[in-house]
């Protein structure tokens, strides 16, 4: 191409405009090249007018217009500057094809981080495979789901067998058949302790809770009549023989120790030591 404009007497009027701006300037073509991303060599190729060695004429005019706008000039008016110089050496030729902007190269990733990346992908693919196969393979059955959910406290069969016979509880010992006989209040409660046929009472009336009464060694046979006989306990010689009875029932009961011997033991507590209720007198 340069070798037709020296033949038609062209000169290098666009190449000679940028190369003095950009000398004005005080850039060298490092300079220039780092900032429009445009070879080196091909910037030489543009301020010598060697627009053959560049790839077409859309690039060449692209390049200029990028070497103008970095150097001060307007970018524009040297690009159509140089397409009509470099126009009329190529009429003959072919007509002026279409502008487009170069392609910036940093905006090209390398070749290098394209094939890193395309390996790194197939890699994440086979180790997710790899993954799923092991995770199903690994995966636990219904019967051993079934093993690991059954609760640990579950309560167990008892092997099948005789059961040993329970202890026997220890049966506390009998109540004499002799000794004072004492008739203590668990809560307030009324009563009666008579001596056999004799109309006059031993003991009539409220015997407070924690109280006690003590039958007279006089009596020959005496007996206690109450409407509350679980709020009654009764010793004799100061062994427990229990309750007179059960809630909310009338009785009568001889109060000998020989028939209060012969009753079952409940287990009671020894009568409290409050004070004694002094008998009232009959009515």
């Amino acid at each position: 191409m340069a070798d037709l404009l020296a033949e038609q007497g062209h000169s290098n009027p666009v190449g000679e405009r940028l190369r003095a701006a950009r000398e004005e300037k005080g850039l060298s073509l490092d300079d220039v090249a780092r900032q429009t991303r445009i070879p080196i060599r091909h910037l030489e190729h543009i301020e010598r007018g060697e627009w053959d060695a560049l790839p077409a004429i859309t690039y060449s005019v692209g390049f200029a217009r990028s070497y103008a706008n970095t150097v001060g000039l307007d970018g524009p008016a040297v690009g159509a500057e140089l397409r009509e110089q470099l126009g009329g050496a190529r009429s003959n030729v072919a007509g002026p094809a279409a502008y487009y902007e170069p392609t910036d190269p940093a905006r090209v990733p390398p070749r290098s981080i394209v094939l890193v990346a395309a390996i790194l992908a197939v890699l994440l693919v086979a180790g997710y495979l790899v993954w799923r196969k092991q995770a199903v393979g690994n995966a636990p059955d219904e019967a051993q789901i079934a093993d690991r959910t059954t609760p640990a406290d579950q309560p167990q069969a008892a092997p099948a067998g005789p059961r040993p016979a329970p202890a026997s509880q220890p049966q506390p010992p009998a109540a004499p058949a002799t000794g004072p006989v004492a008739l203590s209040a668990t809560q307030d409660v009324w009563m009666r302790v008579s001596d056999g046929a004799n109309p006059k009472a031993l003991y009539m009336g409220t015997l407070k809770a924690g109280q006690q009464y003590q039958v007279p060694a006089t009596a020959q046979a005496p007996t206690v009549r109450t409407g509350r006989a679980d709020a009654v306990t009764v010793t004799v010689g100061g062994k427990p023989i229990g309750p007179l009875g059960p809630p909310n029932k009338t009785i009568s009961v001889s109060l000998k120790p020989a028939d209060l011997a012969g009753r079952p033991a409940a287990g009671a507590a020894p009568a409290p030591n409050g004070p004694a209720a002094a008998p009232s007198a009959a009515h």
